[in-house]
């Protein structure tokens, strides 16, 4: 390996406020629990596991009256509702990027649109947002968006068109693209900065390969893997890095998911440096 380049890196502002939240929770003598992974990285989990939060799927796991947290990702009003319900302490940890996707996609219902959110069915940002909106559907990918012509819940409908933070800005366009041909539409969709930031950096690397340091549930670091048209690498932690053949490789570029910690990128720098002697 001859030379190493850094592309954008470290925790996104969204990250930073959760992981802040979180280290600022005071624990009242009981557990405190938190509603799915607060953002989608293993290294922060296990350390937040150590300090003592328990990590539930369902607000049916927690006891009545208990302190939740609600993660980056957000939540649907039917949660908050349940919350509630159950008397529970909620600390919200939402991502205010996200916050204003939920507040698009209510508005937009509001207004009798029918929501169009751009985004994977079953990631948990996604499945907050359509909450928001009773009948609103989801569009992964271009060739879903040109089925949606054929859609009979959309006949004759102005759509609302928001986005999970994290998708391929690019295909994000082009998704609007295609529904502004066939649909009267507004529109409010688009990737956060961060993500749109280390996806534009990534696509203008002109190196012979990239490795992207992140978790493989981690939206946002699928994207920069996928966006890379050359040699890819993903690693979870140091053991992957180690794990890794770079053989061949010249010029590697490294970056790193939204939600992946700087010691880790700063380990995984340091070991690629002694590939070089």
């Amino acid at each position: 390996m001859v030379t190493t380049t850094l592309v954008p890196h470290g925790f996104c502002a969204g990250v930073r406020n959760a992981i802040k939240t979180a280290l600022g929770i005071p624990f009242r003598g009981g557990n405190v629990y938190c509603l799915h992974e607060l953002v989608h990285n293993e290294l922060v989990v296990e350390d937040l596991r150590k300090r003592g939060f328990l990590f539930v799927e369902s607000l049916d796991e927690v006891p009545d009256g208990s302190q939740i947290l609600f993660s980056a990702h957000g939540v649907s009003p039917r949660i908050r509702a349940a919350a509630r319900r159950k008397g529970l302490d909620v600390i919200d940890a939402t991502c205010p990027f996200v916050e204003r996707v939920h507040l698009d996609a209510r508005r937009f219902s509001g207004k009798g649109l029918k929501v169009v959110v751009i985004g994977k069915k079953d990631h948990v940002e996604t499945i907050g947002i359509l909450g928001e909106a009773p009948d609103a559907v989801v569009v992964g990918d271009p060739a879903e968006a040109m089925a949606l012509a054929d859609d009979p819940s959309c006949a004759g409908r102005t759509l609302g068109i928001v986005s999970q933070t994290t998708m391929n800005s690019d295909s994000v366009k082009r998704i609007v693209e295609i529904l502004s041909e066939r649909f009267p539409v507004e529109t409010a969709a688009e990737t956060c900065n961060a993500t749109k930031e280390r996806q534009d950096a990534v696509k203008a690397f002109r190196g012979d390969a990239l490795l992207v340091l992140g978790s493989a549930n981690s939206s946002n670091t699928k994207r920069l893997c996928e966006i890379f048209g050359a040699k890819t690498f993903r690693a979870a932690d140091m053991d992957e890095v180690r794990s890794l053949d770079f053989s061949g490789v010249e010029h590697l570029g490294v970056t790193s998911g939204a939600s992946t910690p700087e010691e880790f990128l700063s380990a995984a720098v340091a070991y690629l440096e002694t590939l070089k002697n």
